[in-house]
């Protein structure tokens, strides 16, 4: 962390609204790194090796020392913008859902550190605040009004799930079952097998694109929910049976070479390597649950 003229700051006290990430090879905090922190807790659990979750640990456990010195620079100054501010008032789904998720791992798997007021402010703004439609699916209104992106799957259910686990409370179970089959009813192409892209209320005419890594949040969002619902719950069957038929999808475009293209039913199209990983992901997570 570093101040208005590039030094370091060590003395959390000194942060004000100028207070800055120092620029690194990585970020801190965006859905991408709440990936990559629960793929580092992952991997210890693979491996045994706890350097991996130190990563993580070592990250959030930042984030929940600095909070307390953000939350007062805003009383001091409560329209200052400042570089936890995606943390302490998300305004996208991509600021919470995975950042949360990877949260709720890290406090399972014994951080140092208390995460739960990030943990419930994030939670509060996906089953709160994020707009939704009149029957509740999580819906936006960028770059388009009243749109459904896929990519919101991956950034709600996981943590909704996750939420679930960790409180006991059904309701956020019943809210990420919600999300995946409403989600399907919109934008899951049976004959194909595959997912739509986006979804817009206003068109009259739907054109399907089927996005590789969109396709790819999808698939790893019914793993995960999967990962963490109760054997007998109620609509556990529906979602299970709609990951293997986008499995079965998925595997009847796979290309020669084992990867997948950008779009995945346009052989035109290149091929594309991190859809590819999830999808080897998530068929090897589903086989071996």
């Amino acid at each position: 962390m570093v101040d208005a003229s590039g030094a370091e700051i060590s003395d959390f006290s000194k942060i004000d609204a100028q207070t800055k990430f120092k620029q690194g090879d990585f970020r801190l905090i965006s859905y991408e790194w709440g990936v990559t922190y629960a793929g580092m807790l992952l991997l210890t659990k693979a491996t045994g090796d706890k350097k991996y979750a130190e990563y993580s640990f070592n990250r959030m456990k930042f984030l929940a020392e600095v909070r307390p010195q953000f939350l007062k620079l805003e009383q001091q100054n409560p329209d200052a913008r400042h570089a936890m501010f995606s943390v302490i008032h998300p305004h996208a789904l991509d600021d919470a859902g995975a950042m949360c998720a990877a949260m709720i791992k890290a406090e399972q798997a014994g951080i140092d550190a208390d995460l739960n007021p990030m943990i419930d402010n994030f939670i509060d703004y996906i089953s709160n605040k994020q707009q939704r439609f009149a029957y509740g699916t999580l819906a936006r209104n960028r770059p388009l009004p009243n749109s459904l992106w896929l990519d919101d799957l991956f950034m709600s259910v996981p943590a909704l799930a996750q939420m679930g686990k960790y409180t006991g409370q059904n309701r956020y179970y019943d809210d990420a079952i919600k999300q995946v089959l409403q989600f399907s009813d919109r934008m899951f192409n049976y004959e194909k097998g595959l997912y739509m892209h986006g979804w817009i209320q206003g068109m009259d005419e739907h054109p399907q694109f089927h996005w590789a890594r969109a396709n790819g949040w999808a698939v790893m969002t019914m793993v995960e929910l999967l990962e963490v619902l109760p054997a007998d719950y109620p609509g556990r069957d529906k979602v299970l049976d709609l990951l293997k038929k986008h499995i079965r999808g998925l595997a009847n475009y796979q290309s020669p070479k084992g990867f997948w293209h950008q779009l995945i039913d346009k052989n035109d199209s290149y091929l594309e390597t991190s859809a590819t990983a999830i999808y080897t992901y998530s068929i090897a997570r589903a086989i071996n649950r």
